[in-house]
C-alpha cells in the first residue's frame, strides 16, 4: 500500500467542509547488508528490491548488479526490512562504513561519518550526451502522467529514465527524492539497461543527486528545480551535463561540458 485516505476538514473563508484526502504512505525501511544494520530510511514501501539495489550501488557497497547476491524484503511490525547479501568480493566494505541510524527523507549521504568521506570516488567521467532540448521537452510533456501517486497525494517525488528521443522508459516515485532515484538506478541495473538518454527528477539538483547520476553512468541529469553549488562543481568535475529549472517552455543549461546547448561560436566548458 502506497497511499491511504484520511478524513480532513477543508476550511474556507465562509464555510468548513468535511472530505477525504489521499495521503502518501511513509514508512521506515531498514536496510541490512550481510547481516549488519546499515540504515533506516523513511520511504514509500514499494519497489523495495529496486530501491535496495540502487542504494547498494550509490552507496558504493556494490559496483555492479553482479555484486548483489540476494535481496529479501519483508514487512515487520514496525516497518519494512530489506536484507541485502553481497558477493564475497564486496563483503569487507560494510565493515568500513558500518553504522545504524535513522535517516529522514532528505538523507542522501548515508554511512558518512566524516567530511573527508563526502567526496567518494567516481569510476569514470559521464558519457557525452546524445539527447537534445527537443527530447527534454518531450519528456517533460509526459512526466505528469507517469506520476500516479503524486497525482493522488501531491506529496512524492519522481525519477524517470528517458531514452535519447525523450521517451520515458521507467518512472519511480517515493516520499524521498533520493529514494526515488535509487529505485530508478536499481531498476536499470536489474534490467541491465543503460541510462543512455537522461535522468529526469522532480526535485532540486543537489550534490548527492549528481553523485547518483554519475554512478548510473547517465550522460545528463535534468531537474525541474534549481541546482546547488556542490552539485554544479561535482557535475563539472566529472563532465556530467546538468539541466535545471526544466519547464514546458524553457530549460536552464547549467553544466554543458560538450557544448550541446551552445550557440554558434561558444566554446564547451
Amino acid at each position: 500500500m502506497t497511499w491511504r485516505d484520511e478524513p480532513v476538514r477543508i476550511i474556507r473563508h465562509d464555510r468548513t467542509d468535511q472530505a477525504n484526502r489521499t495521503v502518501a504512505v511513509e514508512a521506515p525501511v531498514a536496510i541490512e547488508v550481510d547481516g549488519i544494520g546499515y540504515a533506516v530510511m523513511m520511504a514509500t514501501p514499494a519497489d523495495l528490491e529496486a530501491f535496495a539495489t540502487g542504494f547498494a550501488l550509490t552507496e558504493r557497497l556494490a559496483d555492479t548488479i553482479d555484486d548483489v547476491a540476494d535481496i529479501e524484503p519483508f514487512e515487520a511490525k514496525a516497518g519494512w526490512v530489506v536484507r541485502v547479501t553481497l558477493h564475497d568480493r564486496c563483503k569487507g566494505r560494510i565493515h568500513d562504513r558500518v553504522r545504524h541510524r535513522t535517516s529522514d527523507t532528505a538523507c542522501g549521504l548515508c554511512g558518512i561519518a566524516g567530511l573527508e568521506q563526502v567526496q567518494r570516488p567516481v569510476a569514470a567521467p559521464a558519457p557525452p550526451p546524445v539527447a537534445d532540448q527537443g527530447a527534454i521537452f518531450a519528456a517533460l510533456a509526459h512526466l505528469r502522467a507517469r506520476q500516479p501517486l503524486n497525482a493522488a497525494t501531491g506529496a512524492v517525488h519522481g525519477a524517470a529514465a528517458c531514452d535519447p528521443t525523450g521517451t520515458i522508459i521507467a518512472t519511480f516515485e517515493d516520499v524521498g527524492r533520493h529514494n526515488a532515484l535509487d529505485k530508478l538506478i536499481g531498476w536499470l541495473a536489474i534490467e541491465r539497461r543503460a541510462a543512455d538518454g537522461f535522468l529526469l527528477v522532480t526535485s532540486r539538483l543537489s550534490f548527492e543527486m549528481v553523485d547518483k547520476a554519475l554512478v548510473a553512468r547517465a550522460p545528463m541529469l535534468v531537474g525541474i528545480s534549481a541546482p546547488t553549488t556542490m552539485a554544479i562543481d561535482h557535475a563539472r568535475a566529472h563532465r556530467l551535463t546538468v539541466v535545471a529549472l526544466a519547464r514546458p517552455d524553457a530549460i536552464l543549461a547549467v553544466v554543458d561540458p560538450t557544448g550541446l546547448f551552445a550557440s554558434s561560436g561558444e566554446k564547451p566548458e
